[in-house]
């Protein structure tokens, strides 16, 4: 079989996570000019995917019409391909799932493709400064974003982002809050290497899924801004990287480093030093992959005797939100 991944994100290893085998995948495809490989497999243009053998292609990007658009423009078959992340529109972009269930068996199919639901639209944020392609990430989770930033009119302090990765949410906290100090602590290539390693040996995580966050870099996350100035990169390894900041006041972080030990640490430096009346949105508290965050939250109650205020949502990866 020759099976192509169009997508080589956290889409692509997500798919790993969920059973598919590298070992069947003949290559990855990449509409963004990334031609380095990934998995240690080629990673093609479109425009090479089109003159190549394929018999099935998964779609593991949130880009789902444009990228149909470009493949049906070059000539490559619609039945061939399967749209993996296809719930940001009204209608199964999936023209049949009979030949992707003939190659990858009715139950690889049945989690690749799990079902999502249409959300009604709250009246209140017709008028938003966020876009559609900010929507598409994970609407739950970004339209509860700004409905906590409209409550933080008397709550001082800055934002900060812990775990930035290609700055998707780091843009929608620029955009709703552009007079605020928006601080940005990564690496911008990836995760520790041990730290990695120790959770892929506890099961948390796949090399697909470290593989992925290696691409990012701090000049893409500053592009997506709408007001970089505000923004103060801190670049390298938490906590060593919020030194002198031990007296800044903050309004909202996003806790967002997927590991037990980073996100450890961050509860350590932020959780005192948010305002009243701020939030801590601790990302994949819920997730059914990466366990170690809720094992941070568990260890930093136990180590600081404190049970703190929380709210779960039903966002993809099961978003804790925290209301100090």
């Amino acid at each position: 079989m020759k099976l192509y991944v169009y997508g080589t994100g956290c889409g692509a290893g997500e798919l790993i996570e969920k059973g598919l085998d590298p070992a069947l995948i003949t290559a990855f495809v990449d509409g963004q000019g990334r031609t380095e490989p990934f998995l240690g497999k080629e990673v093609l243009r479109p425009e090479e995917l089109a003159e190549r053998d394929y018999d099935l292609i998964l779609v593991a990007s949130r880009q789902c019409r444009a990228i149909l658009e470009t493949c049906l423009r070059l000539g490559i078959r619609r039945e061939a391909l399967l749209f993996v992340k296809n719930n940001y529109a009204l209608q199964d972009l999936n023209d049949s799932y009979a030949l992707a269930e003939k190659l990858l068996g009715r139950e690889l199919l049945a989690k690749l493709t799990a079902p999502h639901r249409v959300i009604r639209e709250l009246e209140r944020l017709a008028e938003s400064p966020l876009t559609e392609r900010d929507l598409e990430n994970d609407y739950v989770r970004v339209r509860t974003l700004e409905l906590l930033c409209a409550e933080l009119a008397e709550v001082p302090g800055a934002l900060a982002e812990l775990g930035v990765y290609q700055g998707g949410f780091a843009r929608c906290l620029n955009a709703l809050l552009p007079e605020r100090t928006l601080y940005l602590f990564d690496t911008f290539s990836g995760f520790d290497g041990p730290e990695a390693a120790y959770e892929q040996a506890e099961g948390r995580c796949t090399e697909a899924f470290t593989e992925a966050h290696r691409r990012t870099a701090v000049d893409r996350v500053l592009s997506l801004l709408p007001h970089p100035e505000r923004a103060v990169i801190r670049q390298g390894l938490f906590p060593g990287t919020a030194r002198g900041l031990e007296g800044e006041r903050l309004a909202l972080v996003s806790l967002d480093a997927d590991f037990e030990r980073s996100t450890y640490e961050g509860l350590k430096f932020f959780v005192p030093r948010v305002s009243p009346g701020g939030y801590i949105l601790l990302h994949d508290y819920n997730s059914s992959r990466l366990l170690g965050v809720r094992a941070a939250l568990r260890r930093y109650e136990r180590d600081s005797g404190r049970r703190l205020p929380a709210v779960p949502l039903c966002d993809a990866e099961g978003t804790l939100v925290l209301a100090l």
